[in-house]
């Protein structure tokens, strides 16, 4: 199908726009990213249900944001402020929680920072979530190596078990509806709570016997040489992706952080490219990394690395001072680099209105 793009290439993407999201705290660029996903999402989700947890992502940044402004409000801020928005009444703690306060002074330099601190946050879940409504978790499988084949496929399965999980219960509770009976309720939520986990005790049952008749645990014989350089290059690779991540997530570890990170990507795919020798199995009609794939992830990591380089190049555009309270300005350099998140909406045709991609 023309709409089809290669599932990584959605991760990538959408990692860049995380990534980019990170290497900020101005209000307005957190803005411009969080709505570059949400087009995008719009215009691109299929009706599966797997598709539809972009809502939950966005509920559960907004919760984030809030309980982010509700301890800066309760537990205080530690950025000095002389703009006072309210006092609470203050709460007399013993002398061993010296440095917590609960209550006092409230003052509009701590909330804005608590503000832009949950903002970022918030795009972060925001676009994770636009990976988990564009990519399909069952292609997602089918892409993975083989060393990586039986913790995909549980992954999947968790994935998948929600989205089932609710339409039984909206189904149950639309039959019960019907037929004049309560759905609400601890009464209601018994008769339908048995249903479903029979329902899902059977779906288990059927994938085990699905996946006991297709052969499924079955490995190769590797010599004991490969296991081990397998499993060396594989956890140093890891342990360096870790590493390098967190240098360039952080100011300090800029020098070391990029080339870290490289050099545990690459060990990892080495080790993952051995490991896959333990799996026998061939891909039915495996997915394709094509034009589309390389401008949609290419889009997200062109947003992340402009980012990271308008951060080292100008960061007070990317980072507004709280103290003193000035008002964000809209750099626009560092937005163009956003807007460049909107490529797919070009180069991927969307999907139809009744388009509905299999899960």
């Amino acid at each position: 199908m023309p709409s089809r793009v290669h599932p990584l290439a959605w991760w990538f993407w959408a990692l860049g726009l995380a990534t980019a999201a990170s290497r900020t705290t101005n209000p307005l660029l957190l803005a411009l990213l969080i709505a570059v996903a949400g087009y995008v999402v719009a215009t691109h989700r299929t009706d599966a249900p797997w598709a539809r947890s972009y809502t939950a992502f966005v509920k559960l940044g907004l919760a984030v944001l809030l309980i982010r402004l509700a301890f800066a409000v309760v537990l205080g801020s530690p950025i000095p402020g002389t703009h006072t928005l309210l006092t609470l009444p203050e709460v007399p703690l013993p002398d061993w929680a010296r440095g917590i306060r609960l209550g006092g002074r409230v003052t509009a330099e701590g909330f804005l920072f608590a503000l832009y601190d949950g903002l970022r946050l918030a795009a972060l879940l925001i676009c994770v979530g636009a990976a988990n409504a564009l990519a399909n978790p069952a292609r997602l499988l089918k892409s993975l190596p083989g060393a990586l084949y039986e913790a995909g496929v549980a992954v999947v399965v968790a994935m998948t078990f929600a989205p089932h999980l609710v339409a039984d219960v909206r189904r149950l509770r639309a039959a019960r509806r019907l037929r004049g009976r309560p759905d609400r309720g601890v009464r209601g939520l018994l008769h339908v709570g048995l249903p479903v986990l029979e329902g899902a005790l059977e779906r288990s049952v059927a994938l085990a016997a699905a996946m006991d008749s297709r052969g499924y645990g079955r490995t190769a014989e590797v010599p004991a040489p490969v296991r081990r350089t397998t499993a060396a290059l594989t956890l140093g690779g890891l342990l360096g992706v870790c590493a390098g991540t967190y240098g360039v997530l952080t100011a300090a570890g800029s020098t070391y952080g990029l080339p870290v990170l490289l050099a545990g990507v690459a060990a990892a795919l080495t080790g993952l490219r051995l490991g896959g020798r333990r799996s026998p199995r061939t891909r039915y009609r495996p997915e394709v990394w094509g034009v589309r794939a390389w401008l949609v992830a290419g889009s997200g990591m062109a947003v992340a690395v402009l980012l990271i380089l308008s951060a080292a190049y100008d960061p007070a555009a990317l980072h507004p001072t709280v103290v003193p309270l000035t008002a964000p300005a809209l750099p626009l350099w560092p937005a163009a680099a956003i807007l460049l998140g909107l490529l797919p909406t070009f180069v991927v045709p969307a999907p139809g209105p009744l388009f509905e991609e299999p899960s």
